[in-house]
């Protein structure tokens, strides 16, 4: 995520990379962000640890772990930095952490940055609100083999969209895989998470009634949507007051907020 973010910024009019951080000990330290992520080089070298840019608006993009995305937002915080997490997975701790953090700093904190994807969301829900009880709402996402969290934010999200609609809480309702012998419950919200070579990620909501089944379905041809997504979000997010705001708010949609 972080070189198509450092190749698509060059398409991006208004935007430049001031700054580009990697995890200590990474063999990359010190190399040109630009050449590293496959571009032209850039004179901006990847470095282990943020800093404010000299004279400039600038805005954090962190694409990376729980912990590590925490301690960004703590540097963000702390400097005075407007942050974009994409990052997934968090623990109920984390998030509670983030939301009090943001206080102190604009946040964009969104499980997906495709803008396909947050359409979907509300299409979920206006489905789910249309068709009611009477159908089943089960959910299969598939992504690379290397993504550590199942189900993926992106997944939960769109349960959390049908859950909503329906009336219901998913933590009561929410299902991550199966196994064994046992009747599926009325009101039960399936999650079925596949890991194989380098999806880079699709997600299907299926509707499924007594003679018939709706699918709605999103595929990420590669990470390009979510970088492009990202880019955005820290465009929108660079005049804005201090706060915790999701990706509706970057689009400027009805029933915003984060995660």
């Amino acid at each position: 995520m972080g070189g198509a973010i450092v190749r698509l910024i060059q398409d991006t009019p208004g935007v430049v990379l001031a700054g580009a951080t990697d995890r200590a000990g990474s063999p990359r330290l010190g190399q040109d962000a630009g050449e590293v992520a496959g571009a032209a080089h850039l004179g901006v070298a990847i470095v282990d640890r943020i800093a404010a840019p000299d004279g400039q608006r600038g805005v954090i993009v962190d694409f990376t772990t729980t912990e590590a995305s925490v301690a960004h937002m703590k540097a963000a915080a702390r400097i005075g930095i407007p942050i974009v997490i994409g990052t997934t997975g968090f623990q109920a701790r984390q998030l509670r952490q983030i939301r009090t953090l943001a206080a102190n700093t604009p946040t964009v904190l969104a499980p997906n940055m495709s803008l396909g994807v947050n359409l979907l969301l509300d299409l979920v829900g206006q489905v789910a609100r249309s068709l009611g009880d009477a159908y089943d709402v089960e959910i299969v996402e598939a992504h690379h083999r290397f993504k550590k969290d199942a189900p993926s934010g992106t997944a939960l999200a769109l349960a959390r969209s049908a859950a909503e609609a329906l009336g219901r809480k998913l933590e009561r309702v929410g299902v991550p895989g199966r196994s064994g012998v046992s009747e599926r419950k009325k009101n039960d919200i399936g999650l079925l998470a596949v890991r194989a070579g380098d999806i880079a990620g699709e997600h299907t909501v299926m509707f499924g009634g007594i003679g018939e089944r709706i699918e709605l379905v999103h595929r990420a041809h590669s990470r390009d949507a979510f970088a492009r997504g990202a880019i955005r979000a820290a465009q929108w997010l660079a005049d804005k007051e201090a706060g915790l705001y999701g990706m509706r708010d970057v689009l400027g949609r009805a029933g915003a907020g984060a995660v």
